[in-house]
């Protein structure tokens, strides 16, 4: 059973940087694509960020582009995330899935995370 858990959400202000991980068991994190989705109050859930098996391959939603890094190393995905806004406040969730970190903006993750709370105060 693929269980994800998240790490490193919390309480900033406008401007601040925060960094999420994020660490997986029941599947080696080398075998998946991973990556990242937020939801903001009375919002659905939308694709932020995502990177392949490798890590070769990264896409961006628009909306954090230049802002926010994914990366991965054996153990963990990291989302570092810079110049923090309101509307960046929401529940973050981890997600993996065995097809291409490319189409991971545009299909349904088959494992997700409990999700960690970002709250970005101005």
């Amino acid at each position: 059973q693929v269980q994800l858990v998240e790490s490193g959400g919390g309480l900033v202000q406008v401007g601040d940087s925060l960094t999420l991980s994020c660490v997986i068991s029941g599947r080696p994190l080398r075998s998946l694509a991973m990556g990242w989705f937020r939801q903001a109050p009375g919002k659905e859930r939308e694709f932020v960020a995502a990177i392949s098996p490798k890590g070769r391959i990264r896409d961006y939603a628009d909306a954090v582009k230049g802002r926010f890094t994914i990366s991965r190393d054996n153990a963990k995905m990291v989302l570092q995330m810079t110049d923090l806004k309101s509307e960046d406040t929401a529940e973050y969730y981890c997600a993996a899935d065995d097809r291409a970190a490319e189409v991971m903006s545009v299909i349904q993750p088959d494992y997700w995370g409990q999700g960690t709370q970002v709250t970005v105060s101005s």
